[in-house]
């Protein structure tokens, strides 16, 4: 089992490299590309792995890349086992508002969810990953998956169309968390994040003038009763445990006090962690839109983008990291992580493969960070070592059971009583 002897060789790895790997990280974080604009970014990450003799292979449609680790034809695992292992390369549209020396160079550019961390992290990894390859101790083969556009989303569905999971048994990645000091891991089997899909609903009416309102169809407050009435309706005709939620985000009718507008709009975000509910949510929130808009004599024409689904832990997979993270991190290093309303779509690869999503740590202990998604987000850096140490340790501990299991399955029926 993955020991004393990887630990060390993690130690002494971070030790040579770490310097390296927090420059890098900083160099993504002042030059940050949003979704499917990620060349520079992945163009970064392809030399560097090339430059370890790795061969990465760039996703159909420019940026994003995978590249495998090991189970060469020549070497140890070239028959064996499939563990992937993925990051994304994205950026958030904010502006940056840090006054860091790696603040963002890129007007409305922002590494203000970790991308930056996650991608350097799984760089590192696969550094470390390949030398272990070289050396004859890698058992099996590591897929290194550099997505692109995961918040747009979409990046995930690209990876899959272009065979990016096939032969993979398990998949594993990480998240950065401020709410978890750094060296911590949040770990959860079943639902971690949820499902997320944006909603606009557009009403029209007449028009007319707001001394008369009896004339025609008062838009302005038809839109008002659809924006108040759809959430509390929700929680009346969905199960409280699936946790469906819709939030607006932008409500606009009108440009004139006495006139009664003839169209109007609400956009927001439909979050849930039950799949039946999500499924389910389309058909229930156009019956209640239609309901609420007749009653006032508006039409009312719901568009229902799906994003991604929930993403949920498989209870194997989820063991896998934890049982990783002590003996990379320490015996307190996991911590029970909430679910959360957050979309991820990474949900997306375990809709096919078994796998999990574990929380970083990237709180420098005794402070008060901010949340992911806000222009002042940042993070400790030792959690890029922190991360580094977890996801190769998940790396041998998934390859090793799914060696197991292989020969198992090879052994005559008898031979498993």
């Amino acid at each position: 089992m993955p020991g004393d002897d990887l630990t060390g060789e993690l130690d002494a790895f971070l030790a040579e490299h770490s310097g390296e790997l927090i420059e890098f990280r900083r160099d993504l974080h002042a030059h940050p590309e949003i979704g499917y604009h990620e060349h520079r970014t992945t163009r970064r990450v392809a030399l560097r792995l090339a430059a370890v003799g790795l061969r990465p292979m760039l996703l159909p449609k420019g940026t994003g890349l995978i590249v495998d680790v090991g189970g060469s034809s020549k070497g140890p695992g070239a028959a064996g086992p499939i563990v992937a292992l993925r990051a994304d390369l994205d950026a958030l549209p904010l502006q940056d508002e840090k006054p860091v020396p790696y603040r963002s160079t890129v007007p409305n550019a922002c590494h203000a969810c970790g991308h930056d961390v996650h991608t350097t992290i799984l760089l590192g990894t696969g550094l470390f990953l390949a030398a272990q390859a070289a050396a004859g101790s890698l058992p099996g083969r590591v897929r290194l998956i550099f997505q692109p556009a995961e918040e747009i989303p979409g990046g995930a569905l690209d990876v899959l169309a272009a065979g990016g999971i096939a032969g993979v048994e398990r998949i594993f990645a990480l998240h950065c968390d401020p709410r978890l000091d750094v060296g911590k891991v949040g770990i959860r089997s079943g639902p971690i994040t949820a499902a997320c899909d944006k909603i606009t609903v557009r009403v029209t009416g007449p028009g007319g003038h707001t001394a008369r309102p009896h004339l025609t169809a008062d838009l302005v407050y038809a839109l008002g009763k659809i924006v108040t009435e759809l959430p509390a309706a929700l929680t009346r005709r969905v199960d409280p445990r699936s946790s469906l939620s819709l939030v607006w985000g932008r409500v606009c009718a009108g440009s004139a006090a006495n006139a009664i507008p003839d169209d109007g709009v609400a956009e927001g975000t439909v979050r849930c962690l039950d799949d039946e509910a999500w499924q389910a949510a389309p058909d229930l929130l156009k019956a209640l839109i239609e309901s609420v808009a007749s009653a006032y004599g508006v039409l009312a024409e719901l568009t229902y983008e799906r994003n991604v689904p929930p993403t949920v832990n498989e209870a194997a997979s989820a063991a896998m990291l934890s049982t990783a993270a002590q003996r990379a991190l320490g015996a307190d290093s996991v911590a029970s992580t909430p679910q959360s309303l957050g979309g991820e779509d990474f949900a997306w690869y375990l809709e096919s493969i078994p796998g999990a999503l574990a929380r970083l740590g990237t709180r420098t202990p005794g402070s008060a960070s901010l949340d992911i998604h806000q222009a002042a987000f940042d993070v400790d850096e030792r959690a890029i070592g922190t991360g580094i140490r977890l996801l190769a340790e998940t790396s041998f501990t998934a390859l090793r059971d799914a060696g197991g299991s292989a020969a198992m399955d090879t052994m005559p029926r008898a031979a498993h009583a």
